[in-house]
């Protein structure tokens, strides 16, 4: 089953959703952002799925990050994309049936930000994990609401502030993910964890995750969906979402 710019398969009773742009290292497309919640969906209200499993398609990229190709600098553009957007990122939180993210490589921006509202990561040796906004005069809205209880502040400040490209090991070390996993066995990780969540009352498993996801700060997203708008309209931030569309390094203020 298609959706999209998103696959989806079921393999027993775990939902397999796959980003499937490898041309474009699944960025955050419209047709990624559209079929991501179509599948979610379909996962969420088919009783038979237990748990659901998140990957990227091509072997090389989870998820990069935002598509800003067709990017506008207008307050109301800027605001509607920034709130549509967080609330996909949050979506993974919000589904009330664990999902495993099986990082396949790039975990970038807005990827990176899916991957930590999954309740679990498990990443191929090949992974990169970054929040790379900083260098267009952004920041992870997303991360940043959750990132301090998760790693903590300064980690966090880190990870934001500098756009750190971080191994599997340094992520795994910093408390991000769970385990890293040679290539050719991510999968088979994945479905083992999916088998063992999917084995256990299922009740039970949905009162944890939403337990433990409102202590980690639950829907409060709304500093971040103020901020962003106007780091968007900041010459700074122009400059570098142009210069990275020209493929140059930015000149900032």
């Amino acid at each position: 089953m298609r959706f999209d710019s998103v696959n989806y398969e079921t393999q027993g009773s775990t939902a397999i959703i796959t980003f499937d742009e490898p041309d474009k290292l699944n960025a955050l497309s419209k047709g990624i952002l559209s079929g991501f919640c179509k599948a979610l969906d379909q996962a969420r209200n088919d009783d038979n799925i237990r748990v659901i499993v998140l990957t990227g398609a091509g072997g090389k990229s989870f998820c990069a990050g935002a598509d800003i190709s067709g990017f506008e600098f207008t307050p109301t553009y800027a605001k509607n994309f920034i709130d549509e957007v967080l609330d996909i990122l949050a979506l993974p939180e919000q589904i009330n049936k664990p999902v495993i993210a099986a990082v396949n490589g790039y975990a970038f921006g807005g990827g990176f930000e899916i991957s930590i509202a999954c309740d679990f990561i498990i990443a191929s040796e090949r992974a990169i994990f970054s929040v790379p906004e900083i260098q267009l005069g952004l920041l992870p809205g997303f991360a940043i609401a959750r990132l301090n209880k998760l790693i903590g502040r300064q980690q966090a400040k880190y990870i934001s502030m500098t756009g750190v490209k971080l191994s599997p090991e340094e992520a795994k070390d910093m408390g991000l993910i769970l385990k890293v996993v040679p290539h050719e066995q991510l999968l088979q990780e994945a479905f083992a964890l999916a088998d063992e969540l999917a084995s256990k009352p299922q009740m039970a498993i949905r009162y944890a995750k939403s337990i433990y996801n409102r202590e980690l700060g639950g829907d409060d997203l709304t500093y971040a969906k103020d901020a962003m708008p106007f780091l968007l309209l900041d010459e700074d931030t122009k400059e570098g979402i142009t210069a990275f569309r020209e493929k140059r390094k930015p000149v900032f203020k």
